[in-house]
């Protein structure tokens, strides 16, 4: 790992880190805190998805104008603004307002990141890179929840105003270690380096929308965010609560449960992805959630006891959490190698676009969860299904290298070029199928 992937994995996981100090207490902070009811604090979640959905659209073609590297710093700053004036806000116009500002800027980071993660790879070294910083950003995420959970009292405003500074700081530290990277220029990254004309050269959402093989990939996006992370502190949670009668405290090991299983399991997980075709991983993924779905639905029978109950909810969230950690060498380096050249950050945001979509969408679930449980679990059973038979449609759009990267140090080592030079065709120029 170079110095510039070092500091950008660095700056990823401090982030994280102060995320995790608020993102649990947001609620309680808004509705109880404040005294401004569960209303305003819905309101908030509405403002934080907003902000993202506005800021995303435009987001892939400044990256890929401007580079990554100011897009970051820019968005953190806009994060840091958002987060600080949350904290120090008690009524609903200010808290909407620093919603807005802070999902905006979270929500632009996260291609910027993903961009230079791509400039700063090779197509070899990109699956252990986006693993990684999945790690990074749980194992953050993890202890800047169990710390802020530490530091957070109801009875002092104070508290949480100061979890928000922390939160702020850790953006601008992100900025200051973002500045200090000096991106590589080589000849290797051709295809992911922008040309001064990069914004021409993408083409921009027309394009993207013509690439068959990409479109694919955002609706397998869609349906794999909405069936898991849309869930997570919505429908899923409903269902435990209403349905298996979980308590809240079992519905934080399970929570818990995911986060432990993603930063045990990720590269051991690896070791046995990355050799393998994408969509076959994606599609096994969809099989393990379905157990996963199934096992919920066992905890809300009510046919055994309540130990037995919360066991199985435990083991399904951790069983997500598997999955997750199968994804993230997967999803984020496929998107990366569909991309054109110069048009990187547009595939990028266009993919964290599809993912804040999904999550927006999410609570929908919630009044099937906590109405019809069985009716929930169902749907969903049927939903993981749906991501194996969508992954193993969208093997059939790419090329050989592009389902399996691993073919092309077999290339570089003069074995078979099996696939080479389709896969470059691709890279270069959407598939019109």
């Amino acid at each position: 790992m170079g110095a510039a992937m070092r500091r950008i994995q660095a700056g990823n996981a401090l982030t994280a880190f102060g995320i995790g100090f608020t993102v649990p207490f947001l609620y309680i902070y808004v509705a109880q805190v404040r005294g401004l009811g569960s209303m305003a604090a819905t309101s908030a979640f509405v403002a934080f998805a907003l902000g993202a959905l506005v800021a995303l659209p435009f987001t892939g073609r400044v990256i890929d104008r401007r580079g990554p590297v100011p897009v970051v710093m820019g968005a953190a700053v806009a994060a840091s603004v958002g987060a600080l004036s949350l904290g120090l806000s008690t009524g609903i116009v200010p808290i909407l307002l620093s919603a807005l500002a802070l999902g905006a800027g979270q929500a632009v980071m996260q291609p910027a990141l993903a961009t230079m993660i791509v400039w700063c790879s090779t197509p070899s070294t990109r699956t252990r890179a986006f693993a990684m910083q999945f790690f990074m950003q749980n194992l953050g995420l993890g202890i800047g929840g169990l710390v802020g959970g530490q530091i957070v009292d109801e009875s002092r405003p104070g508290s949480f105003t100061l979890l928000f500074g922390i939160e702020a700081v850790m953006f601008l530290v992100l900025a200051a270690v973002i500045a200090t990277v000096r991106m590589p220029q080589v000849a290797g990254l051709k295809d992911a380096m922008p040309k001064k004309d990069g914004a021409q050269a993408g083409g921009g959402w027309k394009r993207l929308l013509q690439h068959k093989a990409m479109v694919q990939l955002c609706v397998l996006g869609f349906v794999l965010f909405f069936a898991c992370y849309g869930q997570f502190e919505s429908g899923l949670a409903a269902f435990g609560t209403e349905a298996a009668g979980i308590t809240p405290s079992t519905l934080g090991f399970a929570l818990a449960a995911n986060t432990g299983a993603i930063v045990v399991a990720q590269f051991v997980v690896l070791r046995l992805v990355e050799k393998r075709r994408r969509t076959r991983v994606i599609a096994l993924v969809g099989l393990i959630w379905t157990a996963a779905w199934v096992i919920a639905g066992f905890s809300g029978l009510g046919h055994g006891s309540a130990v037995m109950a919360a066991g199985a909810f435990v083991t399904t969230y951790a069983l997500f959490g598997i999955g997750e950690a199968m994804l993230s060498p997967t999803l984020a380096p496929l998107v990366a190698d569909l991309a054109p050249e110069g048009s990187v950050g547009q595939y990028n945001s266009a993919f964290a676009l599809v993912k804040q979509m999904a999550l927006a969408l999410g609570p929908l679930g919630v009044p099937l969860g906590a109405g019809i449980p069985m009716l929930y679990i169902g749907v969903f059973v049927a939903v993981s299904l749906g991501i194996a038979w969508l992954a193993l449609r969208l093997g059939r759009q790419l090329s050989p290298v592009q389902d399996n990267p691993s073919l092309s140090r077999v290339v570089a080592q003069g074995g078979p070029a099996v696939g080479a030079a389709p896969a470059t065709v691709v890279a270069s120029e959407p598939a019109h199928v």
